[in-house]
């Protein structure tokens, strides 16, 4: 492992950082199939003598000694995550699912080809093993707590055994994505599944079965992307059909979308069973929708389009009254931005997100994720999606995951990072929350009285193959946690 022999990564700094991030990539890590970046982990860990906990959730808490004269500073705790969403651009020979991502630079930003490219959250993997590396670098005693699952609802998080971090005073995630911030507070989500059963009768005698594709949107993390205008696949496919049924009555054989919970789906694709001689009016009609779809996302998210093409012929479909009402149903799914937060100014309070759609036999199940910082907004969504399930003949199913983290101005870890970040770089950093889940939602109702925060460096459209890390923010990043690492670990009295 060596990041100097990389044409990619050559001449980076921190260089064991890169070292570490590289190292990463070469590591299956999907959600709830961590087993062997934990190997990772481990063999690292015992290479140093570091001792490795794990709970039954599969996530570690690797316990690292003081330097000398830090022996008695609190307990410090730095985390992250160690899955991360494996999305791929389908003609891609790249997976990350198997461990291959192949990173590649434009100009001040590592990406990779066709693929996510995992610093959501190998950046805060990657930097805690570096710092942990270095006896040089000045601290007290830590923990650093590597969840897994993060990205399939913090599975690992709301799994965390508290006496894995047992005597942690400060946690500091890093699990941020815009450099110059300062993140203390965050929201809070709950899963939602849709689930509408419909009459299915074989497919008329002559019907042409075409398969209609919602693609080419930008995609990106639903809840940091929800403002953005991002177009959601399966929505534009669900207005694009209805759109179409209006003129040719089709019926839907299935209907398919999205890969992530958290991520706005960039694909989707309906099966349909035309009537026959109504192939050509029902291409017209989708042509016409589609139009007006590219029109509303023209400003926002210009790649959006849908097409028409073959498909294997199908034997049976839902009912053209079934049809309908499942359209209606999607149209009916909040999704987008419903609240605007009044603490910080540009902010997203509240917001709902379809993130999947599947046909299972007779039913289609829609699944969205709602998020709001304000625990008592979330009621109203949840009764608007009940409402779309019962209008449609359907059923809701409700998961609620975590509250959301409400933010402390006051915090001592706050103070000590804002005053290192002015003395490095001069200038106030940006306190804020995010909308989005933090682990710290849920480790903080865990571990009662943890002073938290979290920070990182500038990433962009995580969830996304066009995922990217700005280079030169890595390396603030890095001078940050090893500044607010070294002052928080200050002996009283200043005496080291």
């Amino acid at each position: 492992m060596n990041a100097t022999g990389s044409s990619v990564l050559a001449g980076l700094e921190p260089l064991p950082f890169w070292e570490h991030f590289e190292a990463l990539t070469k590591i299956a890590r999907p959600s709830r199939q961590e087993e062997l970046v934990i190997e990772h982990v481990r063999a690292w860990a015992d290479g140093h003598g570091f001792e490795v906990r794990e709970d039954e959730a599969r996530n570690l808490a690797v316990q690292v000694p003081a330097t000398p004269g830090r022996e008695s500073a609190p307990k410090l705790l730095l985390q992250g995550h160690l899955d991360m969403v494996c999305e791929r651009q389908p003609d891609s020979p790249n997976d990350p699912a198997e461990g291959r991502i192949e990173l590649a630079r434009d100009g001040e930003w590592l990406t990779a080809e066709g693929t996510t490219l995992g610093a959501d959250d190998g950046v805060a993997i990657a930097a805690m093993m570096a710092l942990a590396d270095d006896p040089s670098l000045p601290h007290g005693p830590l923990v650093l707590l590597m969840t897994v699952a993060e990205e399939v609802g913090l599975e690992g998080a709301n799994g965390l055994d508290p006496a894995l971090v047992q005597g942690g005073s400060i946690l500091i995630n890093l699990d941020s994505e815009e450099d110059g911030r300062l993140t203390v507070g965050c929201a809070g989500s709950t899963d939602t599944w849709v689930r509408v059963e419909a009459p299915r009768e074989a497919c008329d005698a002559g019907a042409s079965t075409l398969a209609v594709t919602a693609s080419g949107g930008l995609g990106g993390h639903s809840g940091s992307n929800i403002a953005h205008g991002r177009a959601n696949a399966v929505k534009v496919l669900g207005r694009v059909l209805r759109e179409t049924q209006l003129a040719v009555p089709f019926r839907l054989v299935s209907l398919d979308g999205g890969k992530s919970r958290n991520a706005i789906p960039r694909d989707a694709v309906a099966i349909c069973s035309v009537p026959a001689g109504s192939e050509d009016a029902f291409r017209s009609s989708v042509e016409k929708a589609v139009a007006t779809v590219r029109d509303a996302y023209s400003k926002t998210d210009a790649g959006v389009g849908v097409t028409v093409g073959p498909a294997a012929a199908a034997t049976d479909a839902w009912t053209a009254g079934g049809t309908a009402s499942l359209l209606d149903v999607i149209a009916l799914i909040p999704t987008g931005p419903l609240a605007m937060s009044p603490d910080f100014e540009g902010l997203v309070e509240t917001s709902t997100s379809l993130g999947e759609a599947t046909t299972n036999g007779t039913t289609l199940v829609l699944h969205s994720l709602s998020r709001s910082s304000n625990d008592s907004a979330m009621p109203e969504v949840i009764a608007a999606l009940d409402a779309a399930a019962r209008l449609g003949g359907g059923t809701l199913e409700v998961k609620a995951n975590y509250k959301g983290w409400r933010p402390d101005l006051d915090s001592p870890a706050l103070a000590a990072c804002r005053s290192v970040y002015e003395r490095l770089f001069g200038e106030p950093p940006i306190v804020t929350g995010v909308h989005a889940g933090l682990e710290t939602a849920v480790i903080g109702s865990k571990v009662s009285g943890l002073d938290m925060l979290s920070f990182g460096p500038q990433l962009e459209f995580p969830h996304s193959p066009d995922e990217r890390v700005s280079i030169p923010t890595v390396e603030r990043f890095w001078k940050l946690l090893v500044g607010v690492v070294a002052q928080l670990s200050e002996p009283k009295g200043g005496q080291r």
